[in-house]
C-alpha cells in the first residue's frame, strides 16, 4: 500500500516555504511523479488500498480515472511527461540515449517565462550525470538526485528565499514513508497560508508495476494496464473543478500542455499532447486512442519490442504473436481474441500502422507536427483506416511473453548486485544465460 509521507512532507515545504501567493497568471507549479505506482494502488481510484493523504488531495483536484503512460519505463515516461512528446520523438531511453535537441522541455519553457526551476528526484537512474537520464537537467537551475529525507531537506532549502518569482518544481518520489496520517494537517496548513488555492499541482506516476500479472514481476516489458494505467490528479488555481472525476481516456503525453495552459502560457506546437482542461470541463467523455510502447525487451535482451494501441473498448498488442482484448468485458486482459475476432484485430493493427508511419523514417519527424496535426493523427482509427485492414507491421524475434521468466530472473539478479549480494547474483545470471534463446 502506498503511504506517501514523503509526498505529503514535500508539499508542505513546497507551498508553505515559498512566500506569498502569486497572481493567477504566474502560479507556482508543482509536478509530482510517483515511481512505479499503478492506478489500483491509490484509494481515490480503488478503495481496497486507502491512501488518506492522496485521497484528500483528490477531493481538491480533478481526478482523471483513465490515464495511461506511453511507456512502462521511468526515464522514457518521465521524458514524455516533461516534454509532451512521444518516445519516438524525444528519443530518451532507459539505457542512456539523450533527449533530442529540438524537444520542447517544460523547465526551459517556464524558465523563459521568469520561473525559477528545480528538480529533486529520488532515484539515481534519473541523475543526468551518474545515471541514465542524459540532458534531463536542461532548463533546471537545480537538479538534485538525493532520495528520502535528504530529498525533502534539499527541496526545502531551495524554496527558502524564493518569494520574488514563481517557481516550477519537479519531484520524483521513489521511496514511500510509513504513514500519510498528516495529510489533513498538510492541506489545512496550505489553506491557512493561502497558497493552496492559487497554485497548480499535478500528481501522477511514471508507470505502474505488474506485481506478477501476466507473469511479469516488475515493469518494463509488458504493456497491460498494470504497468500503463496510472493515477493522475490535477489541482487547478482557485480549486477550479475540485472533486471532478473524468472518465475520458487521457495520456501522460497531455500533462505538459495542461500545466502550461493552466498557467496561461502558450503551448508550443512541437508538443504532441493536448491540454486536458477542455476534457476536464466537458460534460461527456471523449476518448482518443492511446499508444504505448517499449523497446526494453530488444535493448536489454535482444527480443522483440512491443507496442500497444487502446481504441474504443479494445487493447491491441503488437508482438510476434499479436494480442487483442475487450477490456470492457475482460479488464484483466486474460482472454486473447486475436483468433476469434480477426477483423477487429486487423482494424486496430491498421490504426497502429497509421500512427507508426509518422515516425518510421525519422525519429524526430513527430517534432515537425503541430498539436492539431497530432490530435488528428490520434484519431486516424476513426476516419477510414478500417477500409484497408492489414496484419500490421510484423515484428520478428522472440516474443517476450514466451521468456518473461528470464527477464524476471535477470532483473532480480541485478537488484542483488546493487545490494552487494554478488555471489547470489552471479549464480542467477549464469542460470539465466543458459536459458536465453537464440536471437
Amino acid at each position: 500500500m502506498l503511504r506517501p509521507r514523503v509526498f505529503l512532507s514535500f508539499v508542505v515545504f513546497i507551498l508553505t516555504l515559498s512566500g506569498r501567493p502569486f497572481a493567477a497568471t504566474n502560479p507556482n507549479i508543482v509536478l509530482i511523479t510517483l515511481n512505479s505506482v499503478r492506478d489500483d494502488r491509490v484509494g481515490f481510484l480503488d478503495t481496497k488500498y486507502p491512501t488518506p493523504g492522496l485521497d484528500t488531495l483528490a477531493k481538491q483536484s480533478v481526478v482523471f480515472e483513465r490515464a495511461y503512460a506511453q511507456s512502462p519505463l521511468t526515464i522514457v515516461s518521465d521524458a514524455t511527461i516533461l516534454s509532451g512528446t512521444y518516445p519516438q520523438t524525444h528519443g530518451a531511453t532507459e539505457l542512456g540515449a539523450p533527449l533530442g535537441t529540438d524537444v520542447p522541455w517544460l523547465a526551459l519553457i517556464l524558465r523563459g517565462r521568469g520561473y525559477r526551476t528545480a528538480a529533486f528526484v529520488g532515484t539515481s537512474a534519473l541523475d543526468p550525470k551518474k545515471g541514465f537520464a542524459s540532458e534531463f537537467d536542461r532548463g533546471f537551475e537545480v537538479y538534485d538526485s538525493s532520495a528520502g529525507a535528504a530529498q525533502i531537506l534539499h527541496a526545502a532549502t531551495w524554496l527558502n528565499g524564493k518569494q520574488g518569482a514563481p517557481f516550477f518544481l519537479w519531484m520524483n518520489i521513489a521511496s514511500s514513508g510509513s504513514t500519510d496520517a498528516v495529510a489533513a494537517k498538510v492541506l489545512n496548513t496550505l489553506r491557512e497560508k493561502k497558497l493552496f488555492d492559487s497554485g497548480i499541482l499535478v500528481l501522477t506516476a511514471d508507470h505502474g508495476e505488474s506485481l506478477g500479472a501476466h507473469g511479469e514481476d516488475g515493469h518494463g516489458v509488458f504493456l497491460y494496464d498494470e504497468t500503463i494505467h496510472i493515477p493522475l490528479l490535477v489541482k487547478l488555481p482557485q480549486n477550479q473543478l475540485s472533486g471532478k472525476r473524468v472518465s475520458s481516456r487521457v495520456r501522460a503525453l497531455d500533462i505538459a500542455p495542461t500545466l502550461l495552459e493552466a498557467a496561461g502560457i502558450p503551448v508550443p506546437p512541437q508538443m504532441q499532447g493536448q491540454s486536458l482542461l477542455r476534457v476536464a470541463k466537458s460534460a461527456t467523455a471523449s476518448d482518443l486512442p492511446v499508444y504505448a510502447g517499449t523497446e526494453f525487451p530488444r535493448q536489454a535482451f535482444g527480443w522483440s519490442p512491443l507496442e500497444s494501441w487502446r481504441s474504443g473498448k479494445y487493447l491491441y498488442v503488437r508482438a510476434p504473436k499479436p494480442e487483442l482484448y475487450d477490456l470492457s468485458a475482460d479488464p484483466d486482459a486474460m482472454h486473447d481474441l486475436t483468433t476469434s475476432s480477426k477483423a477487429i484485430a486487423q482494424t486496430l493493427a491498421a490504426q497502429l500502422d497509421g500512427f507508426d508511419a509518422h515516425f518510421s523514417h525519422d525519429k524526430n519527424v513527430g517534432a515537425q507536427l503541430s498539436s492539431s496535426e497530432m490530435q488528428k493523427l490520434a484519431s486516424l482509427g476513426y476516419v477510414g483506416l478500417q477500409k484497408s485492414p492489414t496484419t500490421g507491421n510484423a515484428v520478428q524475434g522472440t516474443d517476450p511473453k514466451d521468456v518473461i521468466t528470464i527477464a524476471n530472473q535477470t532483473l532480480a539478479a541485478l537488484a542483488n548486485l546493487e545490494r552487494a549480494k554478488t555471489d547470489t547474483a552471479i549464480v542467477a545470471l549464469q542460470q539465466v544465460a543458459a536459458k536465453q534463446p537464440a536471437a
